[in-house]
This record gives C-alpha cells, sequence and structure tokens, in this order.
C-alpha cells in the first residue's frame, strides 16, 4: 500500500475500502504485514478493499470487525484525523495503572448522504473505531476535511 491510499482513504474517497491500523507495540513482528501496508513508527497501516480488510481485522484479532465496531459505538472517545493515533477515554477518569495505549484501529469512509442528514447531509463521513491495551473500545466519526490528518 501506497501513502496515496491512505490519504485518498482519509480524503473520503475510498468508500469500499477499510483502513486498518495495528500498533507497533500490540505486533511481534511489523516487517511481517509490510507487504500488506504502510510501515511507519507507530506500527503499519492498511487499506484494503471493505471485505479483504474485514476479514484480516478478524483474522489478526479474532473478533468480526463490525460486532466490535458496535461495541465500541458505546463509548466516544478522541480517535486522530490521521487514523494513527487515539486517547483512551478511560485515560482521564481512571486511577488504576492500567496502560492506555491504542493497539488497533479499524475505519471506514461513507458517502454523503443529504437524506439522513446531521453529519452526512455535510459531506463523506469517516468512522473510526479503536482498541486500547486497557481492554476499552471506543469510537469517533467526523465529516472528511473537518479534522487535520
Amino acid at each position: 500500500m501506497s501513502e496515496t491510499a491512505r490519504a485518498e482513504f482519509l480524503a473520503g474517497e475510498r468508500t469500499d475500502d477499510v483502513l486498518i491500523f495495528f500498533a507497533a507495540h500490540a505486533l511481534s513482528n511489523p516487517e511481517a504485514l509490510a507487504d500488506h501496508g504502510e510501515l511507519r513508527d507507530e506500527g503499519v497501516v492498511m487499506v484494503l478493499p471493505g471485505e479483504q480488510g474485514r476479514a484480516m481485522y478478524e483474522k489478526a484479532t479474532g473478533v468480526d470487525p463490525m460486532t466490535f465496531a458496535q461495541r465500541a459505538m458505546g463509548t466516544e472517545g478522541d480517535i486522530g484525523g490521521d487514523l494513527l493515533s487515539a486517547t483512551c477515554p478511560r485515560k482521564w477518569d481512571d486511577e488504576s495503572d492500567d496502560d492506555h495505549q491504542i493497539r488497533n484501529i479499524f475505519a471506514f469512509a461513507e458517502e454523503q448522504n443529504e437524506e439522513v442528514g446531521g453529519l452526512y447531509a455535510e459531506g463523506n463521513v469517516i468512522h473510526a473505531y479503536a482498541h486500547c491495551t486497557c481492554g476499552a473500545a471506543y469510537s469517533d466519526r467526523w465529516v472528511v476535511g473537518d479534522r487535520d490528518a
């Protein structure tokens, strides 16, 4: 995958694809995924055709990505516009010593839909779902162009 594929995804141009990010600290061998995506200091990011990406996410995590997304929708969090970073919502109110580092992100873009209204009337929308090392799952969404990548 080229950096161009990720830029196109972030621009809302790849609505049939999904983006998957695995943090480097969560992988035993990040280089093994380099053929499928872009190897970065933060980890590995992949933009893949929808069905292939969902299958890869499930194979890597053992969790169906749509089941994960439904679970994550119950908690709003802050996921970076670059889809390489996130801040766990538990970090601010957790008095334990739990570690709060991003493990992975699953995202897709949805085309503008004026009939639905709200965010969807404003433009293409990025839906992002993150998993933290503390076990929290959370979500974020925004209109393409409303966040810096």
